[in-house]
């Protein structure tokens, strides 16, 4: 009996000495999963799929050099590995709600919101399961409390007040600017139309018109829309679109004769996602005059954060350049999530991280996130504050580039 007491021993120095020598496939890896649901299929479609490239190439760098970017000094402990885990939800709230749960079944921690109606059908759930998200969309209702949907361009109604802002101070006229919406009819278009905001633009010297909606992807022009506004004598015409709507609108205004450089003075501006730098590249000269706030910086600016998403694509996909603006916001996305992660991991231990520590001790506790220019400031969140800059970024299209005309202070429009 004795003998065999001493064999096991024996077995167990071993095993213990030997355990170096096997591969580290043999020893359970500690994986947390970024990511979320993508809208690959519908309208948001090339936006998404630039989402996921970038969160991607993201967690790819984190993975192999365990920086979190090439300006910081804090590192991703060593010993846990990444995982990008997504799905597409074709921006359906139908399809989004079983997803969300198959995903937070499999130990998803963090989240991400493809859409307005994905924010909608979700944030309360979200809230619920103490779980933090990123979102790809912005807008009031994600105020109405702030809960638990953070965001790293300014929502809406800030964009359009920072619009209003820029050409009310441009404004050279004695008379009162008129203002109207010019805006998509969806939920996103739609969020605009708030008392907060209306009364904002009105205490800053505009009279206000009214609303002409125009669909998220025309299948036609909008002539009745915009010969309401041309009808109403309309100096700026405010919205949020994304680019399929967007770019028809304006060649339609430039063939009705409407625009800053046309017969019939009225500058249009949208919020992001109306990108500027993809709008530019699509319309040329076409589009000069077009105004979008909350965006990105564009491939040819200096700023580090773009140097950076750069080399993070030739390192991934040297022969594919991924080009479409949202790449820098999926980037953005990733860039917080891991950072949520990275500081719940410093007070709790990976076995014991749970999505409410990673909400309390990872999102609430993200402050001044230094994003290398990408986003218009370093990105702070915390318990009822969910916008994570506080200035807001303003692009126009000029002879067919985009140009920076200013950056001005989020309004804060929707406080509740």
């Amino acid at each position: 009996m004795l003998k065999i007491k001493w064999a096991l021993v024996a077995l167990v120095i071993c095993m213990v000495a030997l355990s170096p020598l096997f591969p580290a496939s043999a020893q359970p890896k500690k994986i947390l999963y970024v990511g979320g649901t993508q809208s690959l299929t519908g309208p948001f479609a090339e936006d998404s799929a630039a989402v996921l490239a970038a969160i991607q190439d993201y967690v790819k760098y984190v993975n192999e050099t365990k920086m979190l970017a090439p300006w910081r000094t804090e590192k991703f402990p060593a010993d846990i590995t990444l995982e990008v885990m997504w799905r597409d939800d074709e921006l359906k709230p139908a399809k989004a709600l079983p997803i969300y749960e198959e995903l937070k079944a499999k130990g998803m921690m963090v989240y991400r919101i493809s859409g307005s109606p994905i924010a909608l059908a979700l944030k309360d759930r979200l809230w619920d399961d103490r779980i933090g998200a990123t979102s790809m969309a912005t807008g009031p209702y994600l105020m109405t409390p702030p809960q638990t949907i953070f965001t790293y361009y300014p929502i809406y109604t800030d964009c359009l007040a920072a619009i209003a802002d820029w050409f009310k101070i441009n404004w050279k006229e004695a008379r009162k600017p008129r203002v109207a919406y010019l805006t998509a009819d969806n939920a996103m278009g739609r969020s605009i139309e708030i008392p907060e905001m209306k009364a904002y633009l009105k205490k800053i010297g505009y009279e206000f018109v009214g609303t002409q909606y125009v669909p998220l992807v025309p299948t036609s022009p909008p002539t009745t829309q915009l010969s309401w506004l041309k009808e109403n004598k309309v100096d700026l015409a405010l919205g949020v679109m994304i680019n399929p709507g967007a770019q028809p609108t304006v060649k339609e205004m430039v063939r009705l004769g409407m625009g800053p450089n046309q017969p019939y003075k009225m500058t249009f501006g949208t919020a992001s996602p109306g990108h500027a730098v993809v709008f530019a590249k699509a319309m040329g000269e076409l589009g000069d005059g077009y105004v979008c706030a909350g965006s990105f910086p564009s491939w040819d600016d200096p700023a580090p954060g773009v140097k950076f998403m750069k080399e993070a694509q030739k390192s991934s996909h040297p022969d594919k350049f991924v080009d479409h603006i949202m790449y820098e916001g999926g980037f953005l996305e990733a860039m917080i999530q891991v950072e949520a992660l990275r500081l719940a991991l410093k007070e709790y231990p990976f076995e014991k991280l749970k999505p409410f520590r990673v909400l309390y001790s990872g999102f609430y506790k993200i402050k001044n996130l230094d994003t290398g220019g990408i986003s218009s400031t370093s990105l702070t969140y915390g318990v009822g504050q969910i916008e994570g800059v506080s200035k807001v970024r303003i692009d126009q299209v000029q002879k067919g580039k985009v140009v920076r005309v200013g950056t001005y202070p989020l309004r804060h429009i929707y406080t509740k």
